[in-house]
């Protein structure tokens, strides 16, 4: 059946967006006396929200947990200011899209980044492009890969769950897809690797954006 939605991930799959990740939240730790971590450990800190990152970053260093709540706060009030520092489209992303849109294939994001968060760098980074819908995490609902958002897009959308393909960079991505019943396409430009995206149900591996439009053409 051919293709007629993406859902995207936004961290990691349209926006490179770990380095203002990593200074915002080392900038919270080293207030509180701890250690900066790297980029790298950051990479496999976030995906999960920024419950799950900041128990990441104490628990790397054996931090007490009591400073969680602080350390969330500094953290997500560096982020407001420091989001658009060094965060840039992945080469090849803004083509894609104005591909997708010039073959009305619909287009939506699905972020675990505070859904606030989320629709300010959208707007900042892609402007007026026509998304289908934009969403992060909300109140009231628990982050993927449960699939409770991922479902209620695909209700709005109005498709098949075979006309629709979901693309992140993690394995919990993966996984989103899988319990939505969506094709899983993985992508290495991102924060993880081929292994981790197979291993949690990748049914594409891919290594620039272009190839979406190959295999949306598979597919058609």
């Amino acid at each position: 059946m051919s293709i007629k939605a993406i859902i995207f991930d936004l961290d990691g799959t349209l926006l490179d967006t770990i380095e203002d990740i990593t200074n915002s939240m080392n900038e919270a730790l080293i207030c509180q006396g701890l250690k900066p971590h790297s980029i790298e450990e950051y990479k496999s800190f976030v995906g999960s929200g920024v419950d799950i990152l900041v128990n990441k970053v104490l628990s790397a260093q054996s931090a007490e947990i009591a400073l969680f709540d602080v350390i969330k706060q500094q953290y997500l009030t560096n982020y407001l200011s420091k989001q658009n520092d060094l965060t840039k489209p992945y080469s090849g992303i803004t083509t894609l899209l104005d591909t997708l849109k010039e073959r009305n294939i619909l287009v939506c994001v699905l972020s675990n980044k505070p859904d606030s968060d989320t629709q300010l760098v959208i707007q900042h980074y892609f402007g007026n492009y026509p998304f289908f819908q934009v969403v992060g995490k909300r109140k009231g609902y628990e982050v993927k890969p449960h699939p409770r958002s991922v479902n209620e897009m695909v209700q709005l959308l109005n498709l098949s769950t075979d006309e629709i393909l979901y693309v992140g960079d993690t394995g919990v991505d993966m996984q989103t897809a899988v319990n939505a019943n969506l094709t899983a396409v993985g992508v290495l430009w991102g924060f993880r690797k081929k292994d981790e995206l197979l291993q949690s149900g990748a049914e594409y591996i891919i290594s620039h954006p272009s190839e979406i439009i190959d295999i949306i053409e598979k597919r058609g």
